[in-house]
Formats: structure tokens, C-alpha cells, sequence
């Protein structure tokens, strides 16, 4: 059975995952936005992240004027995975890294390295 939670208090758990990365990165993720949907549509519907754009990796003088680059935590693919509020509090924490990690480049064979796919 699924985890029971509030979009707000969902959302106050993005926060708080975002704000637990270092400074020293957070400052440098820039013309990216993050947002929370309920699911990804078929056939993705249990993906719990995804990050869409182009990597600071890849990035060179021909890079401005693109639309922001986005960061989707999907809500309810969490809840679902997930057994009691804690384990929300870490899978969200887990998700939004692994997507931060995406938008420096970082594919999911060292995230796999990491612990973090």
C-alpha cells in the first residue's frame, strides 16, 4: 500500500533534499528548474525521476538563450515504492541526487558506482 502524503509536505521534502546538496555544486546548477508530477505517463509510470536537458558536461560557447533545463520528481512512483514517511525522506533525497548528478553529466553507470541508481 501506498505511502499517504500531502503535495505540500511532498514538496517540503524536495526542499529539503535539494538544500542537503554542498554549496559548492548547488551554486553551480544554473537555467534549471526542478518540478514534482504525480507520474510519468506509459510506459515510464514507475520512473521516480528524470532529468531533462543538456548536461554541464556538454555544454560549450554555443550554449544561451535555451529554454531551462528540468529536473521531474514524480510524487506518487515514490509514494508507491516506498513503505512509511522515512523511507519517502530517503528515496526523495536519493532521486533528486540522482537527477542533480544527471545535469553534471554523471550517467547512471557511476551513479550505479555510487549507490545512487
Amino acid at each position: 500500500m501506498p505511502v499517504e502524503m500531502s503535495e505540500e509536505r511532498f514538496g517540503e521534502l524536495v526542499d529539503a533534499a535539494l538544500d542537503l546538496i554542498p554549496e559548492r555544486l548547488a551554486s553551480m546548477v544554473q537555467n534549471c528548474v526542478v518540478v514534482i508530477e504525480d507520474r510519468a505517463p506509459e510506459p515510464d509510470a514507475d520512473l521516480l525521476g528524470y532529468y531533462d536537458g543538456i548536461p554541464l558536461s556538454e555544454r560549450d560557447s554555443w550554449y544561451s538563450g535555451v529554454l531551462p533545463d528540468r529536473i521531474v520528481i514524480f510524487r506518487d512512483a515514490i509514494l508507491d515504492v516506498c513503505a512509511d514517511e522515512d523511507e519517502v525522506v530517503e528515496e526523495v533525497r536519493i532521486t533528486v541526487w540522482h537527477e542533480v548528478a544527471h545535469y553534471f553529466g554523471i550517467d547512471d553507470d557511476h551513479l550505479d558506482e555510487l549507490g545512487y541508481a
